[in-house]
């Protein structure tokens, strides 16, 4: 703090507060705070009965996500496919991420990495638009399996789980990839040496040295992943339609519907269920949040 003082002054370090304290409060805390209250008050369309005897705080809000069989099916759907979106993303990234930290004095190396890069550098409604055309009916996909005689008819991959799911996992595998990268990027490759020179197999070498130390990479991954994949609404909206319905389309029906209290039971679920899932993920793989942050 002091050297913050030497460097811009008491009043620049006091401006410096006051905007943190301000985004912290107005754009943050005060926001969640409203939708929490929300969420405990009933829906009133009169807007004469706020603040009367009929706006008192209740739980009915919730009994429609975990009562209503509809919302319910939606709500267990969306966390089940997160979690194989997170999955998957991991099984591709930790490789991917390995082989990149394996091979950083190779040139082709950052040709990789900028390929990787180059597709978010477009908007994630464009990039999504893009694997609609790949996925449907008479798209490259279908075209390419039906002239290779793989297949005899087109396969429905839109407006279903499975294509929300292959566009979760390619919006959001850069956010597995990334922290994977830069915690065994840290890593002493003498180590893998030295247990590779001492005959130790490839398995194990993971089991026992890469893993243990990209473990803050593996939860940060992961939660990252997770919360991006159950909090999406524009790839299940264009993928999945009026079939695939996700938990978010929910919420936006009811924001629609003027149903302001509904909807934000439904956001408090989801907050709820991805501030559990990081609880989980710190707890299965023994790091802190200071751990993941680092």
């Amino acid at each position: 703090m002091s050297e913050a003082i030497r460097r811009f002054g008491a009043g620049g370090v006091a401006a410096i507060l006051a905007g943190v304290a301000f985004w912290a409060i107005m754009l943050i805390a005060g926001p969640m705070l409203l939708m929490v209250d929300l969420a405990f008050r009933p829906y009133l369309p009169n807007p004469a009965d706020v603040g009367g005897p009929l706006d008192v705080h209740t739980v009915s809000n919730f009994a429609k996500v975990f009562l209503d069989d509809l919302n319910w099916r939606v709500f267990v759907k969306t966390i089940y496919a997160s979690i194989t979106v997170t999955i998957i993303s991991l099984l591709i990234g930790y490789p991917l991420s390995y082989i990149l930290v394996r091979s950083t004095k190779s040139g082709w190396v950052g040709i990789l990495m900028i390929g990787l890069l180059i597709p978010f550098w477009v908007n994630e409604i464009l990039r999504t638009f893009a694997w609609q055309l790949l996925l449907a009916r008479y798209g490259f996909i279908n075209t390419t399996l039906t002239a290779m005689g793989l297949i005899d008819e087109p396969i429905q991959f839109t407006n279903t789980d499975f294509g929300v799911q292959v566009g979760l996992i390619y919006a959001y595998i850069l956010f597995m990839i990334f922290p994977l990268y830069s915690t065994m990027e840290s890593l002493d490759p003498n180590q893998v040496d030295a247990a590779r020179d001492l005959g130790a197999p490839f398995w194990r070498i993971h089991w026992d040295i890469v893993i243990p130390h990209t473990k803050p990479g593996i939860a940060s991954g992961c939660i990252v992943t997770f919360m991006l994949a159950a909090g999406s609404y524009v790839v299940p909206e264009l993928l999945g339609g009026t079939r695939a319905i996700w938990f978010t389309k929910l919420i936006y029906l009811q924001f629609e519907a003027i149903n302001w209290n509904l909807a934000s039971a439904y956001g408090f679920t989801l907050v709820v269920l991805c501030l559990l899932f990081i609880l989980l993920m710190m707890a299965v793989f023994r790091v802190s949040l200071k751990d993941i942050a680092r």
